[in-house]
């Protein structure tokens, strides 16, 4: 079965991501398990995780993936958000316990100008400090790859392997690639040859295994442009054929696919039915 799927909201409670992704024929979902764009995080109740784990059964999309709130910058060299970042995360990774979600996607990091290497120990050290405190979790961590806007960390694929290898718990450790962002930050995929060779790159200094989802998107600025701003699937300077690679690669056919594009117009079914079509698949599913 095809792993395709989109972010999907958790308005009026978690389970209905499941809910919404049903009715968009989805396979795996991505959701924030709480708002992303505040601090403080309301208790999962009994209710909502029995209804939640219930609707996924019922409907099979596995897996559900998580993204942390963009608040968090485990990189940060102000102390006071540096803690703040570390002890908000490590709720969120134990909400996605409690979910049964795999991995909780981050964006690395921002160095803020402290430079990169001292931006990388930091978000190496905060992993750690997070895995302490949060004892034996089956939730993994999956670093994602940006665009390198401003000081964000982790445009470069030896960077996510150096956190990686800086970490005292590597193994708690997988990788998201984001395709908009990789495009942004200067790896070509939008002919056959660049894609190959960039996918060979990944798997030279990170290796395939460690990759725990892709991100769909294409991109609104052009190659090394460093901006991180996604477009809809072929209305980009990405184009079309590049997510064909992406969809019909076999080494990708177990790994989440999620699109991360913006929903006015129903533009997720739009955005879906060209991937299938790109897959070769019919149907919804």
């Amino acid at each position: 079965m095809m792993l395709l799927g989109a972010h999907m909201s958790i308005a009026g409670g978690v389970f209905n991501a499941i809910l919404e992704g049903e009715k968009l024929g989805c396979t795996t979902i991505q959701i924030f398990t709480k708002s992303s764009n505040q601090w403080r995080a309301k208790e999962l109740g009994e209710d909502e995780l029995t209804r939640y784990h219930a609707e996924q059964k019922r409907t099979g999309i596995s897996p559900v993936i998580a993204h942390d709130s963009y608040l968090i910058n485990l990189g940060s060299p102000d102390e006071a958000l540096l803690t703040k970042s570390r002890e908000a995360f490590a709720i969120e990774l134990q909400r996605c316990e409690k979910l049964k979600i795999p991995y909780l996607v981050t964006h690395p990091g921002a160095h803020m100008g402290q430079g990169e290497e001292e931006g990388l120990k930091k978000i190496a050290a905060s992993l750690d400090w997070i895995f302490d405190h949060t004892g034996d979790l089956k939730s993994k961590v999956a670093l994602e790859s940006t665009a390198g806007q401003g000081t964000s960390l982790g445009y470069r694929f030896e960077q996510l392997a150096h956190i990686i290898e800086l970490s005292a718990h590597p193994e708690r450790i997988k990788v998201c690639i984001d395709t908009c962002h990789i495009f942004a930050a200067g790896y070509d995929i939008s002919n056959e040859d660049s894609y190959q060779k960039t996918i060979s790159e990944f798997d030279r200094i990170i290796g395939l295994r460690s990759l725990a989802a892709i991100h769909l998107n294409d991109s609104k600025k052009g190659l090394g442009s460093k901006v991180d701003r996604h477009e809809h699937i072929g209305k980009g300077f990405i184009g079309e054929k590049a997510f064909g690679f992406f969809m019909k690669d076999k080494r990708f056919e177990k790994i989440p696919k999620l699109l991360e594009t913006s929903k006015e117009n129903d533009m997720d079914t739009v955005n879906l039915g060209i991937l299938r079509r790109l897959a070769g698949a019919s149907g919804k599913k």
